[in-house]
């Protein structure tokens, strides 16, 4: 990389730093809910989503920069540099295994692109087949579960049946999840779906017990400066969590609190839209870890 080129990574990965920095004093809506501080130490652990900060790290860079800043829970993005796919052989996948276990770093997840919205039934079994090769690689990997995604509501059929579809779309990963003891987490996600009202009723279309909720962080969670109303619709499901930018505004204060009263123990996952340069890596997942302690502690019951 040329001193310029290296330069510019620098500048963007500060931006991102300072811009996480900011956020923290910073009140964005008077009426925002601002939980007691507790000095408890949160039960559920911090990790990264490779989308998109570790985009370009190989999986040597992956587990070298957690470790060096004591993180220990990645989900595996799909089309990434750490070459994490169901393509890997057999003995691939053991090997992928071993390094990180041997490295003390837990594979939670597998970010899949599957989704089940399409009007063509063709595609959405093509779908629903996708996401089982990702869980028979979470399975050979020991990773928790494999995350899926809405993405939208086609125009041409009407929304219930298409959140019917989806819900119902989800019930063979749901059978498949279960032999192989994984799990299928729903990401919060897509330009419709993402209101919770509506992942809700996917989800109770659904009914499987291995399938869950990804929390996304998405500001459609958020009414009147609260996310309670949201989070609520959709605690029963809540297998996994998404959290992003720290200067975003998004009451993060409260999110913990909320994971605290239902007394979620598993991970929250940094899952940041900007790219950043794998030199630089250490020194943005640092502050963002602080920062999550920070805004951990006035996350109480």
């Amino acid at each position: 990389m040329s001193h310029e080129s290296s330069r510019r990574s620098f500048l963007s990965t500060a931006a991102l730093v300072t811009g996480a920095i900011g956020w923290m004093p910073r009140n964005t809506n008077a009426a925002d809910p601002v939980p007691p501080r507790t000095t408890a130490a949160p039960p559920f652990s911090l990790g990264i989503v490779t989308y998109n900060i570790a985009a370009d790290w190989d999986l040597t860079t992956i587990i070298a920069n957690l470790s060096k800043v004591g993180l220990k829970h990645v989900e595996f993005r799909t089309t990434h540099k750490h070459g994490v796919e169901p393509t890997l052989s057999k003995d691939q996948r053991a090997e992928v295994r071993k390094r990180c276990e041997d490295a003390g770093i837990v594979i939670w997840g597998l970010g899949s692109t599957c989704e089940f919205h399409s009007p063509d039934p063709l595609v959405v079994a093509e779908q629903i087949e996708t996401c089982k090769k990702f869980l028979d690689l979470a399975h050979d990997l020991g990773a928790q579960g494999v995350k899926v995604r809405p993405n939208g509501l086609p125009k041409e059929v009407a929304e219930e049946k298409t959140l019917e579809q989806i819900g119902r779309s989800l019930i063979p990963c749901g059978q498949t999840a279960r032999d192989l003891n994984c799990e299928v987490w729903v990401e919060v996600h897509g330009k419709d779906t993402a209101k919770p009202s509506r992942m809700r009723t996917i989800m109770e279309h659904c009914g499987h017990a291995q399938v869950g909720v990804c929390w996304n962080s998405n500001g459609d969670d958020v009414v009147e400066g609260a996310i309670k109303p949201s989070f609520e619709l959709l605690a029963p499901w809540i297998k996994s969590c998404h959290i992003n930018a720290l200067d975003s505004g998004y009451p993060y204060r409260e999110l913990f609190s909320e994971l605290r009263r239902v007394n979620y123990d598993r991970v929250t996952l940094i899952e940041i839209g900007e790219k950043v340069d794998p030199t630089h890596g250490v020194l943005l997942l640092r502050y963002y870890k602080r920062l999550w302690q920070e805004l951990c502690t006035g996350a109480t019951s």
